[in-house]
């Protein structure tokens, strides 16, 4: 598997087809197999790259150590989107990943051509003027305590019905059950990364052509997000994946990928 040196860090990474970078940043107990259903269709128009962050399979971390913040996985996709010398790229991110998408923007409009957030993870503050709904610490809570004693399967089920609903660990494919366990330990990093609420100044200040991409059964805490980057971001387009939650690349990946695709083709 290749990796790329960021920072003294090494970076594991898959890549498919040639041509411009498109760089997909996967989301909470997820890696860059989570990315699978795109990489083909991706491929065939770009070079399209899928990375695992910090800490995530394939590294074998033990949860030890304060290197795994938002500010870190941020330095580090800004770090690689720089190292890959093709000027500014295309950035896919999905849930934490889309969060970590928009802070790179953010912080780093110059490395990027296009932006494309898949219900970005988080909480919107005050700024918004809207109903402030639940973010994912208690949830991570919740499932670290569980893994601390050793129930990771019930850790699992605590989070996923966060981020899908009662039953989404039961009704999950059993090759998806299987990443999340090969990155359950990720959530005791995540229990203290540093995850800051959307502002709405922030929004309105990122101006790189942006994609939301959203499931039309998600749950309704990401719906309130996107609802209000929509209004902020000036430009930003809006699709809903129909027949699918918030895994919606993997639910329904002909309709994502052709969504995600169109638009790219157009930035």
């Amino acid at each position: 598997m290749p990796t790329l040196d960021i920072g003294g860090y090494d970076m594991a990474y898959v890549e498919q087809g040639a041509g411009d970078p498109v760089v997909l940043v996967h989301g909470t107990l997820q890696d860059q197999r989570y990315w699978a259903p795109q990489m083909a269709a991706f491929g065939a128009k770009y070079r399209v790259i899928a990375v695992s962050l910090r800490h995530f399979w394939p590294e074998k971390w033990d949860g030890v150590g304060d290197d795994f913040t938002i500010a870190q996985h941020v330095a580090d996709v800004a770090a690689f989107a720089e190292a890959l010398n093709a000027g500014p790229i295309r950035l896919v991110g999905h849930s934490r990943g889309g969060h970590i998408a928009f802070r790179v923007a953010q912080h780093f409009p110059e490395r990027l051509r296009a932006l494309v957030l898949a219900e970005p993870g988080g909480e919107l503050d005050d700024s918004f003027g809207a109903v402030r709904a639940a973010g994912p610490q208690g949830a991570v809570i919740d499932a670290v305590k569980l893994i601390r004693t050793g129930d990771v399967e019930e850790a699992l089920r605590v989070f996923t019905a966060y981020t899908g609903g009662a039953g989404s660990w039961e009704n999950r494919p059993e090759s998806r059950r299987q990443i999340s366990r090969d990155n359950v330990r990720t959530l005791l990093g995540q229990i203290n990364e540093q995850r800051a609420p959307f502002s709405r100044s922030q929004a309105e200040g990122i101006h790189v052509p942006t994609l939301l991409v959203g499931g039309a059964l998600s749950q309704p805490q990401f719906g309130i997000i996107m609802d209000g980057l929509e209004k902020s971001i000036a430009g930003a387009v809006r699709v809903t994946i129909p027949q699918a939650a918030h895994g919606m690349s993997a639910d329904n990946p002909t309709a994502f990928n052709d969504d995600v695709l169109a638009f790219l083709a157009a930035n």
